[in-house]
């Protein structure tokens, strides 16, 4: 039996990817069970589930449906006031933190959530969900461009208050050998946010752990399962790449652990292959690391006088972040702008600041070498203990931070204070694509230089160079290489992000309707700027957890190779399509919105 199983796993891997997916189409027609049909749950049927649980079971609000009813109300500026706080979003089953995408989706609630608060909540939620034919949503802290963590018509699975964390200082996965080697580590719930893995990985015991930067994201969420990438990910590697173990509840009902020792394909797909589509991940064990011995912040703005001493900085700053910023100490972005300016904010670790400051003397001497030019910088060392103690920030750099100030907040929660434009943002487009370190080599960089320079004329270009792990450690990008993440990343020295959003526009509330006409300019003129780049590495792709809604191709632009294997893994695990996100994983079996199956081998591919 073994050896069958075996031989059909090796045939469908093997297994050309239209073919895999043309498979689907030989399925009965199914759509899922929507209130007003007589397959809805009764009102017994969802008392029955709410016995079942531990935490409980809710009906969820919109909190800006008084805003829809009067935009004027005191109940409304009340509203308006909460859902700029990302700590109220996440802790309101209603809540997201963003509020929907231009011609895509806008915010919607669920019919009832699940407020789950252990495993056997989970299991008890999914079982009910494919016994009455539900749709079915995950949300953590509710961060997710696509909107993946909401949907009309559902039954949400709301991981809110499932926020453990244990260390373990000697960690070994389960199903190991006794030779195994222990690993420091941190096991987080579903619902913990980076600022809690932080709290207790740094605060409490000096160690690091590779996370987001933004303090309201979760930690074993989409973030890491859709690769993650954090400020130091050319050291320390991806957010997927640091999973050593997770707890996993499958569309049967089944509570089963993943790892490089059992259940290794499902253990692969989940790091890198994107959230909420192989099954919920409930617990998450993730490798810590010593601290480096110092953290910085550098912040700055280089201004030339006119285009033509602009596309000289262009190029001369490309060689210089190629030669001395492409490497494990550096992270974070750079923007050049329609303004003739390179905005800078950069972290780094492993370098004191006389260390740090003398990387920038090249530039600089350049600089002041030609007269076109007006360098602002300021840089800061941070004792890497304190880089998440907000007390550390609200004595020295109060600036930086926002303090959670609502009602019932837990001591210390802060988040970053430029993130706050990103806190319930209505987004018009987001656009990514890798920049593979070949586009930077010298016989190439003078035409990428031209093209930072012709894009900058649409629309700000942010490089992430974080997130290309071109110039990492050899050990570092053979470890990222294991996960299902793009394999672009690996050979890219930056993500390219182009986006545009607005958090004062409100869809529905009279008088505060985003501009559709203005803000469809806006999305084309970042159309064509992004077009420049894909056009230069066509085969480069996009990184999953920031990308266009209305991605081409999105199969090959997300996992590029490794779709055909995420694809089968899928069908292992989820054969009947249980979870569904917008385009996730096996999501082409399905229409927009994942109410009913479609006939791929008919052409009708989800848009």
């Amino acid at each position: 039996m073994i050896r069958f199983f075996m031989c059909i796993l090796v045939l469908i891997l093997s297994t050309p990817i239209s073919n895999a997916l043309a498979q689907t189409s030989k399925q009965a027609p199914f759509c899922r069970c929507q209130p007003g049909q007589s397959c809805w749950p009764k009102a017994r049927d969802w008392e029955a589930l709410a016995k079942q649980l531990t935490g409980q079971l809710v009906k969820p609000t919109d909190p800006m449906t008084a805003c829809r009813v009067n935009a004027t109300s005191q109940t409304c500026r009340s509203a308006l006031k909460k859902i700029h706080n990302p700590f109220f979003n996440e802790s309101h089953p209603g809540g997201s933190q963003s509020q929907g995408w231009l011609g895509a989706w806008n915010h919607q609630v669920s019919q009832y959530a699940v407020e789950a608060e252990t495993t056997h909540d989970i299991v008890a939620a999914v079982n009910f969900a494919r016994q009455h034919q539900l749709r079915l949503v995950i949300k953590g802290t509710g961060h997710d461009y696509l909107g993946r963590s909401n949907a009309p018509n559902s039954l949400l699975i709301w991981t809110h208050k499932m926020r453990e964390i244990r260390f373990n200082p000697s960690f070994v996965p389960v199903g190991c050998l006794a030779g195994e080697q222990p690993v420091s580590a941190i096991t987080v719930g579903a619902g913990s946010r980076w600022l809690d893995a932080y709290e207790e990985a740094t605060n409490k015991h000096n160690q690091y752990v590779q996370g987001g930067g933004c303090t309201t994201v979760g930690a074993a969420g989409g973030f890491t399962q859709g690769g993650g990438f954090g400020s130091f990910s050319k050291k320390f590697g991806t957010g997927a790449t640091g999973v050593l173990q997770v707890e996993v509840v499958t569309a049967k009902g089944e509570t089963i652990i993943a790892n490089k020792c059992q259940n290794q394909d499902l253990f692969w797909a989940i790091r890198g292959g994107g959230g909420g589509t192989f099954g919920v991940v409930t617990k998450m064990t993730l490798k810590t690391h010593p601290l480096p011995p110092y953290f910085g912040f550098l912040q700055g703005t280089i201004s030339a006088k006119n285009d033509e001493a602009y596309k000289k900085l262009l190029r001369q700053f490309t060689v210089f972040f190629r030669e001395n910023l492409n490497n494990e100490h550096w992270g974070e972005q750079f923007s050049f702008n329609a303004n003739n300016k390179i905005e800078i904010f950069l972290v780094f670790q492993g370098l004191n600041q006389e260390q740090a400051e003398k990387v920038w003397q090249p530039l600089q001497a350049w600089l002041q070498a030609n007269h076109d030019y007006t360098l602002q910088i300021k840089m800061i060392t941070v004792p890497p203990q304190k880089v998440w103690d907000y007390h550390f920030w609200e004595k020295n750099h109060p600036e930086f931070i926002k303090l959670n100030t609502a009602k019932g907040a837990s001591k210390g929660e802060f988040w970053w204070a430029p993130n706050s434009k990103e806190v319930s943002a209505y987004w018009y487009t987001y656009q990514s694509w890798w920049l593979p370190l070949t586009l930077f080599e010298d016989k190439n960089v003078n035409q990428l230089a031209d093209l930072f320079y012709k894009a900058s004329r649409l629309a700000p270009v942010s490089l992430h160079i974080n997130k290309g792990l071109a110039g990492a450690p050899h050990d570092v990008i053979k470890a990222g290489r294991e996960t299902a993440t793009h394999p672009s990343a690996f050979h890219s020295a930056a993500l390219v992000i182009m986006g545009a959003a607005s958090n004062q526009v409100y869809p529905g509330v009279k008088g505060s309707e985003p501009n559709i006409k203005e803000a469809g300019k806006t999305v084309q003129k970042i159309n064509q700027a992004m077009q420049l780049f894909i056009q230069a590495a066509p085969n480069a792709g996009t990184y999953v957890n920031e990308a266009d809604y209305f991605q081409k191709d999105w199969q090959k632009a997300f996992w590029g190779d490794n779709y055909a294997r995420l694809f089968a893994i899928k069908q292992k695990y989820d054969p009947d399509g249980l979870f569904y996100c917008h385009h996730c994983v096996g999501s082409e079996s399905w229409t927009r919105g994942g109410m009913c199956r479609q006939s791929i081998a008919a052409g009708r591919i989800e848009p």
